[in-house]
């Protein structure tokens, strides 16, 4: 049988019951720990200890430790397993940071410019509460982010919580070494509250914005009564003590072509640099190595020869922000904002991204998000969070949005229909597949034009064998969306395969196939109805097609080797069909599996 568009591709993330909390403490922080990283181990347990990490709250996933992921292993090894283990736990509204640890991936792979679709792990974890509860988020360019205080008055800025803002905050636990991040951890858990902010023009400067973000910065930190020194002359600040804050354009002031820059930071203390790709990895330079402007490849360590974030968080500070690649200056944290929001009460976390113009973008903040030498505010827990909805069985304020998000998208729609539609969300992240049948059945009784829920009761059809059903919700789909590739696919498959009608079937897989010509299940479900209708020539180009685009779909491998084998082609078809049994061992006990061995075994011997 041909793969289908999966259930869990439909069904966006929903929680269960949750309990009450304390207010913006240990219980706000969802701490990461990638499996296959012994430094990432060690971070979240030295992390976990210290802070008394709730166990509910430490969510666990295999990834690869590199740098550098792809989108589609970032969303199945990292953004995927988050979102369930917070579903589980029922945190959706309770978590405000996510902290990941040495070990976790940094950047994910795309294309640069303004436009790009490459970003940090980090930036793009943000917008994880925002998918949720059900927004498309574009992966194409930065995005606002909501938390951002812009021209405002950074002191007046709000303590982070979901009421507002439909995100999360996100830091990581790096450095080039775990000594270094428990050091990190040790000075935030105990932060001085006192200490000078050093800030270092560049002199000469073509593009002064830069510059006058430092400047204003050390205005609004007089104005505190806060102790601060703005180098505006052609030295270097260098060699201070007691520094709580600095922010300098690194190497890209030639006067800074050194790794550390003397200063005795106070536990506590924050950093950042206009610098392009400081955060590029946390690995070690070579000892003899310094950043400079020169991009000649003998300067260059891990493709930059720029100023490195690590070197700071060896150097003594506490937290700091640095960039994947390219942010362009307009995205990069405003100091201006940083270091008065945060001498202001706000948390490391809070700090930064008031400060962050864009998420789903390049930077990263290190830093242990509950350090807040200067906290003026406890948020009590119903500042935090809300019951649960008992009519939605979700968090408040996540149900809330997550209802809003699916009424706009269901014009005329019931709020009792699209309330059921939500409980099936939940039901189905209980693994309760007849409770969310039965709560789409009611909804569909409610809205038959409700084309969402009719499309995800067809899948449950489907699965269940049902295949009548399943061709009248699919119909149902099709009289709201006819253009909809899901229903397309999957109504044209079950009429050629169930109905024994490929004819029907083919105008529909057709359909599909202009509007998906990539797709390897649209691909799929082509060729194996002209298969059905006895072309199999035809057949084998569609598949050949679907195997190439996914080499690694048993189901499609066996729909190719089905059809070359009839064609005589036995060395492809024998080759697509060790990889079946490669890929999914328990396809040899099928008759069909089992029939087509002996029909290659047959051919051979002729």
């Amino acid at each position: 049988m041909s793969v289908g568009v999966r259930l869990a591709a439909l069904i966006p993330i929903a929680l269960m019951v949750a309990t009450p909390a304390f207010s913006q403490s240990a219980e706000n922080v969802a701490v990461v720990v990638n499996d296959a990283s012994p430094a990432s181990q060690l971070v979240a347990d030295y992390y976990a200890r210290t802070r008394s990490i709730p166990s509910t709250n430490i969510i666990r996933i295999r990834t690869p430790a590199t740098d550098e992921i792809s989108r589609a292993e970032y969303v199945r090894t990292i953004e995927g397993p988050i979102a369930a283990a917070i579903a589980r736990e029922s945190l959706q509204d309770r978590i405000l940071y996510i902290v990941l640890t040495k070990g976790v991936p940094l950047r994910i792979q795309g294309t640069s410019g303004l436009d790009g679709t490459g970003s940090s792990v980090d930036s793009e974890l943000t917008l994880l509460y925002r998918r949720a509860s059900g927004v498309q988020v574009p992966l194409a360019g930065p995005v606002s982010n909501p938390y951002f205080v812009g021209t405002s008055d950074p002191l007046g800025a709000e303590p982070f919580t979901h009421r507002n803002h439909d995100i999360y905050l996100v830091t990581r636990l790096d450095a080039f070494s775990v000594d270094d991040v428990f050091g990190l951890i040790d000075k935030a858990a105990a932060p001085a509250t006192d200490g000078t902010i050093v800030l270092d023009q560049r002199a000469g400067l073509s593009e002064p914005i830069g510059d006058q973000w430092l400047a204003e910065a050390a205005r609004r930190l007089k104005n505190m009564n806060r102790s601060v020194i703005l180098e505006s002359t052609a030295q270097a600040a260098r060699g201070f003590a007691g520094v709580l804050g600095y922010f300098s354009w690194g190497s890209n002031d030639a006067i800074n072509g050194v790794r550390q820059f003397g200063m005795r930071f106070v536990p506590g203390a924050i950093a950042a640099t206009f610098v392009s790709t400081d955060a590029r990895t946390l690995m070690p330079p070579p000892d003899g190595w310094r950043p400079s402007g020169d991009w000649s490849s003998k300067a260059l360590f891990a493709g930059s020869p720029q100023t490195l974030t690590g070197d700071l968080i060896r150097e003594g500070v506490t937290g700091a922000a640095g960039h994947v690649a390219e942010p362009f200056l307009r995205s990069i944290a405003r100091p201006e904002i940083l270091f008065p929001g945060y001498l202001g009460g706000r948390n490391l976390a809070e700090a930064f991204y008031m400060a962050i113009p864009h998420l789903s973008w390049q930077t990263v903040v290190i830093g242990d998000p509950l350090c807040a030498p200067f906290r003026r505010q406890v948020l009590a827990p119903n500042q935090i969070e809300e019951p649960i909805d008992r009519r939605l069985e979700l968090p408040g304020l996540f149900g809330a949005r997550r209802l809003n998000n699916l009424r706009a998208s269901a014009d005329g729609v019931s709020d009792d229909a699209l309330a059921l539609q939500v409980k099936a969300e939940v039901f189905l992240r209980r693994d309760d597949k007849a409770a969310a049948r039965g709560a789409l059945e009611r909804a569909t009784s409610l809205a038959p034009d409700f084309w969402a829920a009719q499309l995800q009761l067809a899948l449950f059809y489907e699965d269940a064998s049902e295949h009548d059903r399943a061709i009248a919700s699919y119909r149902e789909v099709l009289k709201r969306q006819p253009d909809h590739v899901v229903a397309l696919n999957n109504l044209a498959f079950s009429l050629a395969v169930h109905r024994k009608s490929p004819e029907e079937a083919r105008g529909l897989a057709r359909r599909a196939l202009l509007r998906a010509r990539e797709n390897p299940v649209v691909l799929d479900t082509v060729g194996w109805i002209e298969h059905l209708a006895g072309n199999n020539h035809e057949a084998a180009r569609f598949l050949s097609l679907a195997a190439a685009r996914a080499p690694d779909n048993p189901e499609i491998r066996l729909h190719a080797a089905m059809v070359l084998a009839e064609l005589g082609d036995l060395r492809s078809a024998e080759r697509h069909l060790n990889d079946v049994l490669r890929l999914q061992p328990g396809l040899a006990d099928e008759s069909r599996v089992k029939a087509l061995v002996t029909r290659l075994k047959l051919r051979k011997d002729l």
